[in-house]
């Protein structure tokens, strides 16, 4: 007998996933999404001037949490299929997304030096291991990445 975790759905087009084993969750696609599509709007529910685990980073001194609350849940991958444009303030797809994908993005594509560092498990073919920000992460690598305007100008690409 298979076991599942808790199912949460939060709008038309996802659902949050809880881990039965470590209760962590994870917002996954219940509609398909094509490359370039805007997946939803979001805004800050309050601005910080730290970061924390939970904030996405807009300049220097602004990390958001996310407002809708649920985006939070969009995990971190070395192959991401989402990205966070913090210009538009959307969430968009950056490759084909099919039902039931888990949804992620890239963390350094948004953060330059985060609160919490971890080692990613990703396991994908160009997993970078250690995740820490953009700061971090070597200029070759980060091109192959989509950027946020923040992270793009403190890089000068």
């Amino acid at each position: 007998m298979q076991v599942t975790g808790q199912i949460t759905k939060v709008k038309d087009f996802a659902e949050i996933r809880e881990c039965p084993k470590t209760g962590s969750k994870s917002l996954h696609a219940t509609a398909e999404f094509m490359p370039g599509q805007v997946i939803h709007n979001f805004g800050p529910k309050e601005v910080l001037d730290r970061p924390n685990y939970l904030t996405v980073q807009i300049s220097d001194r602004e990390h958001i949490m996310l407002d809708p609350e649920f985006l939070q849940y969009i995990n971190h991958s070395c192959d991401p299929n989402v990205c966070f444009d913090t210009n538009k303030m959307v969430v968009m797809a950056l490759r084909k997304i099919e039902i039931g994908e888990e949804l992620t993005f890239f963390y350094p594509s948004t953060e330059w030096s985060m609160d919490r560092g971890f080692d990613c498990i990703c396991k994908s073919e160009n997993c970078l291991g250690s995740i820490q920000g953009a700061a971090h992460v070597p200029l070759e690598l980060l091109k192959n990445y989509q950027l946020s305007e923040y992270i793009q100008q403190k890089l000068v690409i």
